[in-house]
């Protein structure tokens, strides 16, 4: 009975803020994308990925980056960079096709066949973020005898937070306070070389403070 009440009440909140409280959804100005730095200090990106135009339908992103870029120092390293920008994550407001709210990695990893033997959530600790206390979700992922360790969060309108529930829950505050649902995530994949996961983690926190540096000019807070 207790469940039955607390679903029929967040039920209930839902229809009012969406019902009453919001307006025309407002989507901020923001640069593209496809300007975005191929160069981030010893990392380079040769060519920009595109995803086929039916997952992009999927995803409902209205704008990404997808790029693995490469270092040459010490040794050849690379690591997979997904920005993707949803204008909205309200299906009737547009933005993408169809439902336009951000699929989390690790909901999605297993169908690609990755299996995830680690997942915790951890402090970001990075200069350039616009929220303290930030944090991200890292995992270990698996398929057959490949390792990667991938470093997620959602980036939206000033916050910077790994929970699921907590995105559900500020898309529904900032639509009925601020008539804005846009929101990002931002994924690093990182291949684990010689079971090192030491030397992973090395990469990611040389490349991801870069990447943080400019990512305000296509990220709006």
């Amino acid at each position: 009975m207790t469940k039955l009440c607390v679903a029929l009440a967040f039920l209930a909140a839902n229809f009012y803020v969406y019902h009453f409280m919001a307006h025309s959804a407002i989507i901020p100005q923001r640069e593209k994308f496809a300007t975005f730095p191929m160069t981030i200090g010893a990392w380079r990106c040769e060519d920009r990925e595109e995803i086929p135009e039916a997952v992009l339908k999927n995803l409902g992103a209205a704008d990404y980056l997808l790029c693995e870029y490469q270092t040459t120092e010490p040794s050849n390293r690379s690591i997979g960079v997904y920005l993707g920008y949803h204008s909205t994550q309200i299906r009737e407001e547009g933005g993408g096709s169809g439902e336009n709210s951000i699929h989390p990695p690790a909901h999605c990893l297993p169908g690609s066949g990755w299996s995830i033997i680690d997942n915790r959530t951890v402090p970001l600790d990075f200069p350039n973020l616009p929220q303290a206390h930030a944090t991200a979700k890292r995992l270990i992922v698996a398929k057959g005898e490949a390792r990667q360790l991938v470093y997620y969060w959602y980036q939206s309108r000033g916050r910077v937070i790994s929970q699921d529930w907590k995105k559900i829950f500020f898309v529904g505050w900032d639509r009925a306070t601020r008539s804005r649902t846009d929101g990002s995530l931002i994924r690093f994949t990182i291949p684990i070389r010689y079971h090192d996961d030491a030397m992973a983690e090395a990469d990611f926190r040389d490349l991801a403070p870069g990447i943080l540096s400019v990512l305000p000019r296509y990220v709006p807070n």
